[in-house]
């Protein structure tokens, strides 16, 4: 494809690949638009010699000029990312529509007495009764589209941030990397709405400093301490409450709840299920933003099956359902 700098590539693939010219030197993007360019034509394995066999400078170029991009070559990840997420913002999602973003992290297996901050970690494909594995820990960030030629929703990874043990514990933690995620892809897309979705692990009071144009779904669990919005203010001296009355346990709020039908699209079917939302405060996650406690009665024929929070009010549930389903 590439046997040397002067053969041009396919316009459409040339004009995606500008979009990073800005954020090399320049031998560094003639290096990065051979290797995508290998990486793309490569039916075998995508390793880095793979790449450069298919961009059919193996035999033009010395191997270490394509290992050397990898570990020398001057770039910011972090700003790749981000015109990454841009890119597919404005290609795959209509203007003025909001933008999908899973978050979850990610165990890439690694051994070595070199690898770069490897450690211990949860590992959710693990088998037997400790799911956990060694290697690094990555925190990714994925735009969720919809294309006209797939039935279910595809995740586009944009983003990622390694976990850091060496770090403070404050910010090694896996919650405050996707807040700050969050927070630099909404300066990156201005005027656009940022709908989160993730699990429990990504709930804790590091989600009080998100960006108002950010929302975020996620699992609400059983221990939550949920409490009903304050009042209006009374004119009497003092401080005003911050909130009102402590609601019971999800299990109490389930039988006092009115479950309503809706329909719902998950996983690619389409079903009837019940749902009952609660506006409420999660002081111990979002503090004094106010949330809706959705329960969701799918399987059971009283109680709940799944509970989720989320910061978007104007929301019907099920789009809160299908949103988090699509993660």
């Amino acid at each position: 494809m590439l046997p040397d700098q002067t053969v041009p590539l396919p316009g459409s693939l040339e004009e995606l690949l500008a979009w990073f010219r800005p954020l090399f030197t320049s031998p560094s993007y003639r290096t990065f638009r051979a290797l995508a360019a290998g990486f793309l034509d490569q039916t075998g394995r995508r390793t880095v010699c793979g790449m450069l066999t298919g961009a059919g400078l193996a035999a033009v170029w010395p191997h270490h000029r394509a290992h050397r991009f990898f570990s020398r070559a001057r770039r910011d990840a972090g700003a790749l990312g981000l015109a990454l997420a841009r890119l597919v913002v404005t290609l795959l999602v209509p203007e003025g529509r909001p933008v999908l973003v899973a978050i979850d992290d990610t165990l890439f297996r690694r051994t070595g007495k070199k690898v770069y901050s490897a450690g211990w970690f949860h590992d959710g494909s693990a088998r037997g009764d400790h799911p956990v594995g060694f290697g690094n820990n990555w925190v990714i960030a994925a735009v969720i589209v919809s294309l006209p030629f797939m039935t279910r929703p595809v995740a586009l990874p944009v983003m990622a941030q390694l976990i850091r043990k060496d770090l403070k514990p404050a910010l090694a933690s896996r919650l405050t990397q996707a807040r700050q995620m969050m927070s630099e892809l909404a300066r990156a897309l201005p005027g656009r709405t940022i709908h989160v979705v993730a699990d429990s692990a990504y709930a804790g009071k590091e989600l009080s400093r998100l960006p108002g144009q950010v929302t975020w779904t996620t699992r609400l669990r059983k221990d939550a301490a949920l409490h009903e919005p304050p009042g209006p203010r009374t004119g009497k001296w003092g401080r005003p409450r911050v909130n009102g009355a402590r609601l019971p346990s999800l299990a109490g709020l389930a039988k006092a709840a009115r479950f309503q039908p809706v329909t719902v699209r998950r996983y690619g079917r389409t079903a009837t299920i019940q749902a009952a939302v609660i506006t409420c405060l999660w002081q111990g996650v979002f503090a004094s933003r106010t949330v809706n406690a959705i329960l969701i009665r799918d399987r059971s024929a009283s109680g709940y099956d799944l509970a989720l929070a989320t910061t978007d009010l104007r929301a019907a549930p099920e789009q809160v359902i299908e949103r988090y389903a699509a993660r």
